[in-house]
């Protein structure tokens, strides 16, 4: 900019947002030369003290230039990043759930696209894989191999669970493992290197044939949605296996023949390959991907093809609902009910209504879709607020698999199970299916290999020194590890209070399930599906695609595996412990446990030769256990909603719902902080609300200490969502957005 463009003259002026904990911008000087580039919506460079970042421009005007105003840098795109609506739509997430606007429009853009320089590279990149080589598929042969070489059999074991292979820094880094150990194991020729490309679009290669003609109900629905007003939601109440994903298909496809955009979110990254292939099997090449398990050049390349219009459809886990989709036509929410929708740092959103507040900004149709939709889902279907649409049967008129509930404190036990809670009843129907050469799928909700590590003596257990909670026993690599804070230390041979040389594990994760399952079926081949074996890139995609190939006779593992999976010769299911979240001080404990035990049972019995469902549970008459025994979403609700409303304590969806939650280093101010909170919230109802405020704690945490940091909350109910908005907006004008209270507007826990 020239000198006399720095003078007291007139001139452009940018309001620019920052991606930092605040809501008000910062204002900037517009060159002459950037004017055209540098508009409301567009991404600018621009200097904050001695460094220089990205920033989103939220408004343009002429006026009066201040000396003290700096010029912009640079505005690196040709169009703006943010569409008027994306705009409109991050100012909603900062109010609603009273977070910074700064922190409300970074979650808008892919985190690559902070950065000032542009991400480049090849379109496919060049990675260092371990493959295994050789097989060693019994207990005795393992010894034999590995009897001086602990290191190497953790190697082995790791790359066997992670599906067969993994990338070497992940083995490294992520696992720990020493290079040495990797490096004997190819030596021994149980393993090798192979340089493996990378593209920048993994899921290129993906597709299943287009979808078969749909069934007359699939049809009904489809014509019906299509004369339901764009403005009123529609939820799609199908059991398992109902063929929900083939009405959002066709629906889609309308949309995108109309030449509009779509949006299809699932929950897991779990589901993303299996749903992308289909997907591309209707839409081929105009599908582009958006989820945290692609790098950030991946995210910054599929998020430009739809920004650019190149691609029309995204496919994606829950910040895919912010895809730059050109002409948005329809947003479909897979499973609406998964708590993974719900953004756990801020801003706290959840991907499920902020695409009800995106389609209603863009015109877009909502379609929600679930076998156990949330309370909240069906509430607002009882009160008009959307249209529900049933498929109670599932395709080609097949049952639903009968489920067994077995009451674990009274039915005859396998003896040499040991602490693995396996039934006489379980054995049976696992071996049959072995026998008949049928899959079996086995749900634990607890990775590691034993929940806690307890001495026999004094009784003293290993804690997290940063956390109040038990550390879990892994097996491989074997480590004493947290599960909230990634604390990890080696497994002691003596208890620290009293030096007693041994201790007792307490408790079953999947690896000691699994573990059991190598000695009590030795033929069978195994995969185990947890946070631990799917930890690497595309893990998920290799175990399920194993599983597709029928390569593996028993899946197990935690709640990752009980939805979305169509394996039609998956003839088994069975819980080996439905109570493990049952108890959980959480209103929704027992919403989550129907539903997942639901969820999994749906797994059995897709395919001709049918199924059945086994549940291990010490209650088996709660009410949350009958229900998914009798696949009734009805039966739940008529027995969970009157425990949640008056006069009873109110709970969602009676009444909107905000966690205030203190965390400091000292108790004492962790305290003192949620007092502050709970004495503010008591005024803010008395003297501006007329008392519709009703104010819970303050109280310690469930877990009352996290990543060495104190937690006490506070609860705020109200039957009027505007009256939580009302405290939304004072919190957030108050500049209490952040630091060490901050809001949680409708949780989905309270631990």
């Amino acid at each position: 900019m020239s000198d006399a463009g720095r003078g007291h003259g007139g001139g452009r002026i940018a309001e620019v947002l920052l991606p930092v904990p605040v809501s008000h911008p910062y204002r900037y000087v517009v060159p002459d030369a950037l004017a055209a580039r540098a508009v409301v919506g567009a991404r600018v460079v621009v200097p904050v003290q001695r460094r220089r970042v990205i920033g989103v421009v939220l408004a343009v005007a002429e006026g009066p230039l201040d000396r003290a105003l700096k010029p912009v840098a640079d505005a690196p795109d040709a169009e703006p990043a943010l569409s008027p609506a994306l705009l409109e739509l991050g100012r909603w997430i900062s109010r609603y759930y009273g977070a910074p606007l700064g922190l409300a429009v970074r979650a808008v853009l892919p985190g690559a696209l902070w950065g000032v320089r542009r991400p480049a590279g090849p379109p496919e990149r060049i990675e260092r894989v371990v493959v295994l080589a050789g097989s060693l598929p019994s207990l005795l042969e393992r010894e034999r191999a590995f009897r001086r070489a602990p290191k190497r059999r953790a190697v082995y074991e790791a790359l066997e669970a992670l599906g067969g292979s993994a990338p070497l820094p992940h083995l490294r880094e992520r696992l720990q493992l020493p290079t040495s150990a990797v490096d004997g194991l190819v030596r021994q020729g149980l393993a090798r290197y192979e340089r493996v490309a990378r593209p920048r679009d993994p899921f290129a290669d993906l597709s299943s044939p287009p979808p078969p003609t749909l069934t007359d109900d699939q049809r009904r629905i489809v014509s019906a949605i299509a004369t339901l007003p764009t403005e009123t939601p529609a939820l799609i109440h199908g059991v398992t296996g109902s063929g929900k994903t083939l009405v959002y298909l066709e629906v889609l496809r309308r949309v995108v023949e109309d030449g509009r955009g779509a949006i299809l979110l699932v929950p897991e990254i779990a589901l993303t390959p299996q749903t992308v292939a289909r997907v591309r099997g209707v839409f081929g090449d105009q599908v582009a991907v958006l989820h945290s398990g692609l790098s950030d050049g991946e995210r910054a390349d599929a998020w430009r093809a739809l920004r650019s219009g190149e691609r029309c459809v995204a496919v994606g886990a829950r910040s895919a609902i912010f895809a730059p989709v050109q002409r948005l036509g329809a947003i479909v929410v897979d499973e609406e009910h998964e708590a993974s929708y719900k953004q756990g740092t801020a801003p706290r959103y959840h991907a499920r209504d902020v695409a009800a507040v995106r389609a209603r900004l863009e015109g877009a149709r909502l379609l929600l879709g679930s076998a156990t939709p949330s309370l909240e889902a069906l509430h607002w279907g009882e009160t008009g607020r959307l249209h529900v649409f049933a498929l109670p049967v599932r395709i080609g008129d097949r049952p639903l698999p009968p489920v067994d509930v077995v009451d674990l404190r009274e039915a005859p036990r396998v003896p040499q199970a040991g602490a693995v809670p396996w039934t006489e009843a379980l054995d049976e129907a696992v071996r049959g299916a072995l026998e008949r050469k049928e899959q079996v799928i086995l749900l634990l909700n607890r990775r590691g290999f034993a929940t806690f590590l307890q001495c026999p003596r004094c009784g003293d257990v290993r804690e997290c020194p940063r956390c109040a909670i038990a550390l879990t026993i892994h097996r491989t690599p074997a480590a004493l590890r947290c599960h909230y804070c990634g604390h990890e230390e080696p497994v002691p041979t003596s208890c620290r209070a009293c030096g007693h040389e041994t201790e007792r594990m307490r408790g079953i994760g999947t690896q000691q399930l699994e573990h059991f399952l190598e000695l009590r079926f030795p033929a069978a081949r195994l995969a185990r599906m947890d946070l631990d074996t799917t930890s690497s890139k595309w893990s998920h995609h290799r175990i399920l695609e194993r599983v597709g190939r029928r390569d593996v006779d028993i899946l197990l593992g935690t709640q990752m595996i009980a939805k979305g999976l169509d394996f039609p010769n998956v003839t088994v299911v069975g819980v080996v412990d439905a109570d493990t979240a049952l108890h959980l001080p959480d209103f929704r404990a027992a919403e989550r446990t129907f539903q997942l035990l639901a969820q999994v049972a749906g797994r059995a019995g897709r395919g001709p030769l049918g199924g059945r469902v086994i549940v291990q549970t010490r209650a088996p008459g709660h009410h949350a256990i009958r229900a998914a025994a009798h696949h009734s979403v009805a039966e739940f609700a008529a027995a969970e909603l009157p425990l949640r409303a008056p006069p009873q304590p109110a709970y969602p969806p009676h009444v909107g719902l905000a966690r205030f939650l203190a965390s400091a280093p000292e108790e004492a101010a962790t305290q003192r902080a949620a007092e502050r909170v709970a004495a503010w919230l008591r005024r803010a109802s008395a003297e501006k609300l007329a008392g519709a405020l009703t104010v819970l704690g303050p109280a310690p945490c469930p877990i009352p200490r996290l990543q060495n940091r104190w937690r006490w909350h506070v609860l705020a109910k109200a039957a009027d969502p505007k009256t939580l908005g009302r405290v939304m907006h004072a919190w957030q004008t108050l500049g209490r957005g952040s630091g060490d209270v901050v809001v949680d507007r409708d949780p989905v826990s309270l631990l």
